[in-house]
């Protein structure tokens, strides 16, 4: 019998298993992945995100949905990476390199002494170009007419390693859908075949020019209380809209991140992403013993 051993963290609510999978790794992560976020026989969480040996930096994000689908990266899981590697002693690198399925990532991790309290990531440039992001459409998506379920909504298009399709809204009606309504909202979108790989949804009220109200679905999770790169391209999209200052603060169902998208300078085009890393409990799970393999360069 193997035993796999896992910190299970958040980050405003976007919740994930984290395993350092440094000298031994699970065989089937997909499978893992959905067996172990089931919040009713499982752990629970929005997915599963393993910490690997990296070449290219000092440590490697591995992510896999809830349904057991591939994650390019997550901005609310990569600053629990951080965390994780540094408080465990894996990377005392401050700032440190995380390398993810969407490119190497530079985070800044905020210390109180050696605790960390939160963390700073480059998220990068946002991907505007319609085919790169993907959508079925060349150019900028902004404020494009889509027909989706029989009425046409304008969306903005952006990538920030992975798709998402951000909707402006004018009053807070899609906050007050239950689960199971915004369930169906949120499948229309991630399944359209506008969006060859799928697609995350972000529904956003513009509260003030520095203050954005979001609620999203997730491709690969249903619903989250907080997506990290989807509020970077929330932001993104009220810039290029004119709804929005190039810095915010979102405000998601879990919590709030700050957002700026740097016009010049250092970092300038980058989009920088503010928020908390939380650990919330250690622990163990029995596992078959082919259900464990070792890592081989």
């Amino acid at each position: 019998m193997a035993t796999l051993e896992f910190t299970k963290m958040h980050g405003c609510g976007n919740d994930y298993v984290y395993v350092v999978a440094l000298k031994a790794r699970p065989a089937d992560p997909a499978g893992l992945a959905r067996r172990l976020s089931d919040r009713h026989f499982g752990v629970g969480g929005d997915g599963l995100i393993m910490l690997a040996p990296s070449r290219a930096g000092d440590i490697r994000m591995e992510m896999y949905n809830a349904d057991g689908s591939r994650g390019d990266m997550c901005g609310n899981g990569i600053r629990c990476v951080a965390r994780l590697a540094y408080d465990r002693g894996i990377v005392r690198r401050n700032p440190m390199v995380v390398e993810t399925d969407a490119g190497l990532k530079t985070i800044r991790l905020r210390l109180a002494g050696d605790s960390v309290i939160g963390a700073t990531v480059d998220m990068g440039e946002p991907i505007l170009e319609g085919r790169q992001i993907p959508v079925a459409a060349a150019g900028r998506i902004i404020d494009y007419p889509l027909e989706v379920a029989g009425r046409v909504e304008k969306i903005t298009a952006v990538s920030m390693g992975n798709p998402h399709c951000v909707v402006f809204v004018n009053d807070d009606s899609v906050f007050k859908l239950d689960g199971f309504e915004f369930a169906r909202l949120g499948r229309q979108f991630e399944e359209h075949p506008f969006f060859p790989r799928r697609v995350n949804t972000e529904f956003i009220l513009p509260v003030s020019r520095t203050r954005l109200r979001m609620r999203v679905w997730e491709r690969g999770s249903g619903e989250t209380l907080a997506c990290g790169t989807g509020a970077c391209a929330s932001l993104v999209a009220a810039v290029l809209t004119g709804r929005a200052d190039r810095g915010a603060s979102v405000e998601l169902r879990g919590g709030n991140l700050e957002i700026e998208w740097r016009d010049n300078g250092e970092g300038a085009n980058h989009v920088f992403m503010t928020g908390e890393a939380i650990e919330v409990f250690s622990g163990r799970v029995d596992l078959g013993d082919a259900e464990m393999v070792a890592v081989t360069d």
